[in-house]
């Protein structure tokens, strides 16, 4: 359905984005030069974000992928936190990335590579929009924090989320609003409420979202039931929902599939707002090109976050000489000796 209906596209800038961010990893000390060398590429994090922010110019689409490789890193950190029973290291780094939101020029000297790395990440991506976008990003990134606090608690005291529970949080985990903002830098305009809550418009970035976080997690459950995980869909539904293995396979595949076809629709919706919205005005002109930019990445969204769970060295868990342990963790980042 995906390779059929979404067809896969990359930024031309690709190439030089992948060679760029690998640089930045070594430079910010978020991954060892062995681990850099031998998987970096082969986690496609350039390829996922290529692929979804088409017609970004090369320095924001720069900023965009260093930031998502952070937050990579970022996430493999949590983890490791949680496996080897760290809540006080986990503590010290969440109130550091919110003090990092708040102030990165402040945080730049910081001793742990992962606040250095997203401080350096947000003061770029802060050079884009104005400051009421900043703002925004900001407000949304707080909450992102603080969800994975909640997972933190609920993993390390072994809390199974019920499915509405899970799926209410997994929005902020997955970043759903973050990466819907980023949209907006990569057109070059800051949409208005107007636009950002149109139905149609809101209802086409939360599926395309929706749709990667729930492949995501059908993706990820073989990892995730080996590392004793508790946030997955799949396990909510199994745990609450009494669902078999085959059976809760079969439902994450039905949700996925009827994102897809929901989206369809709202992209219809989307794009009648985008007609009316070009009254004529050089500013009416102006905001219907940048839904349709952001509406059409949102279409693309699909197609990278298949092809990354396909291709990428994350999901290639039976390659991995401990099911549990990511080959590619950088110990010195993670907190480990």
């Amino acid at each position: 359905m995906i390779e059929t209906a979404f067809p896969r596209q990359l930024h031309p800038y690709w190439p030089r984005l992948q060679e760029k961010t690998r640089v930045w990893l070594l430079e910010k000390r978020l991954m060892s030069g062995d681990k850099v060398r031998e998987y970096a590429d082969g986690l496609c994090y350039t390829d996922l974000m290529a692929g979804y922010y088409l017609g970004a110019p090369d320095e924001v689409l720069q900023a965009i992928a260093d930031y998502s490789a952070w937050f990579f890193v970022w996430d493999d950190r949590h983890d490791r936190d949680i496996v080897h029973q760290r809540p006080d290291a986990w503590r010290r780094l969440r109130f550091r990335l919110h003090a990092a939101l708040d102030s990165p020029r402040h945080h730049l000297l910081h001793p742990d590579p992962l606040v250095v790395g997203f401080a350096d990440s947000m003061m770029r991506i802060y050079s884009f929009l104005p400051d009421t976008w900043n703002a925004r990003f900001a407000r949304h990134f707080h909450a992102v924090i603080e969800a994975y606090d909640r997972e933190f608690r609920n993993r390390t005291e072994g809390t199974v989320p019920t499915v509405e529970e899970y799926l209410a949080l997994r929005r902020l985990t997955f970043a759903h609003w973050i990466w819907t903002d980023l949209l907006e830098a990569s057109a070059g305009l800051e949409l208005p409420d107007s636009v950002r809550k149109h139905p149609g418009y809101r209802r086409a970035a939360l599926l395309s979202q929706e749709f990667a976080a729930w492949y995501n997690d059908l993706c990820s459950l073989p990892k995730e039931l080996a590392g004793d995980e508790v946030h997955n869909l799949g396990i909510s539904l199994i745990t609450h929902e009494g669902l078999t293995l085959e059976e809760t396979v079969a439902e994450v595949r039905r949700r996925v599939e009827e994102c897809i076809a929901e989206f369809l629709v709202a992209e219809q919706d989307t794009l009648r707002l985008a007609d009316r919205l070009d009254d004529g005005t050089v500013r009416g002109m102006e905001l219907s090109a940048a839904v349709r930019t952001c509406l059409g990445n949102m279409r693309n969204w699909f197609s990278t976050v298949y092809w990354f769970h396909h291709e990428s060295g994350r999901y290639m868990v039976d390659s991995w000489d401990d099911r549990s342990t990511p080959p590619y963790v950088n110990n010195e980042a993670a907190g480990e000796k």
